[in-house]
């Protein structure tokens, strides 16, 4: 397993949690990272990206302003993190953790895949 997320669950409207992803430093050091979501019946919806770097960021923008992403490459592995506040009903899905094969942040090249936690917000 390349990617692997963690730290989903069950919330109400209005909590926060905080989405982890655990990934190789001799494999990602240099690719942007990011997360994407899927709910059922829904097409899949990026939400954050970061460089390689932390230098840069991307949001959609029904997240700014609630959501951020960061990532840690001072040890062996990358953390990359999301952190989720004032979360909604509608941001109920599956997020998976992504990496790219470009260094910037966007919406673009992403390659790798984890497996996905599940976040469900109740109202």
């Amino acid at each position: 397993v390349q990617l692997e997320e963690s730290g989903g669950g069950l919330v109400q409207a209005g909590d926060s949690l905080r989405l982890s992803c655990a990934a190789s430093k001799r494999i990602f050091s240099s690719r942007a990272m990011g997360w994407v979501r899927q709910a059922p019946g829904k097409e899949r919806e990026f939400v954050a990206a970061i460089s390689w770097n932390a230098g840069d960021t991307y949001y959609a923008d029904s997240v700014k302003g609630r959501f951020t992403i960061s990532r840690d490459n001072a040890n062996a592995q990358i953390t990359l993190s999301l952190q989720l506040n004032n979360l909604k009903p509608e941001d109920t899905a599956t997020y998976y953790c992504a990496a790219s094969w470009r260094p910037e942040a966007g919406t673009r090249g992403y390659d790798y895949w984890g497996r996905g936690t599940q976040v469900t917000v109740s109202s």
